[in-house]
């Protein structure tokens, strides 16, 4: 469980605190961390105030079907890919009423590696409305057991949307 005084609590507390202050909300999309962004920003009391939903999309099948990632994308790049964490984004931002949205897609661990792809990639996007859609995108290769890449992964997608917030 998250408190909010933790490291991890604190940085939700701080993007909630931009992201209210721009009156935006913000939505996620979850692969390898099940939720546990939604789970830093809701330790955040007042949190319903900036953030609109989430979602988990462990599956290909549910990346496909609730957040409208393309088969063939999937099929060219893998599920772990920039690519897929760029629609993810997308997606999440065109099913929901938020500004911003933030997507994680990756390999937690301790099995799923190869050697294109080992054990701690992951693959963030970020997509923000202004005159039409945006979407960024970056691969990360985080050390340590499922824990720590997990842990790892939630720190690295808020700070992300900490920037997208930056005056």
């Amino acid at each position: 469980m998250i408190r909010p005084e933790d490291p991890l609590g604190r940085l939700a507390r701080e993007v909630g605190a931009r992201l209210a202050a721009r009156g935006w909300m913000l939505a996620t999309a979850e692969s390898c961390t099940g939720g546990a962004v939604a789970e830093a920003i809701t330790a955040i009391a007042g949190s319903s105030g900036w953030f609109e939903r989430g979602f988990v999309t462990y599956s290909n099948a549910a990346k496909i079907e609730l957040l409208g990632v393309a088969p063939l994308t999937l099929e060219r790049h893998g599920a772990v890919s920039q690519a897929v964490a760029r629609e993810m984004a997308l997606g999440a931002l065109s099913h929901s009423r938020a500004e911003v949205a933030l997507s994680i897609t990756g390999i937690a661990g301790p099995d799923g590696g190869t050697p294109e792809k080992p054990v701690g990639t992951v693959c963030f996007g970020w997509a923000w409305k202004r005159d039409r859609p945006q979407v960024r995108s970056e691969r990360r290769h985080f050390a340590g057991d499922r824990i720590a890449v997990r842990a790892q992964a939630v720190r690295t997608a808020l700070a992300g949307v900490l920037a997208l917030c930056r005056p």
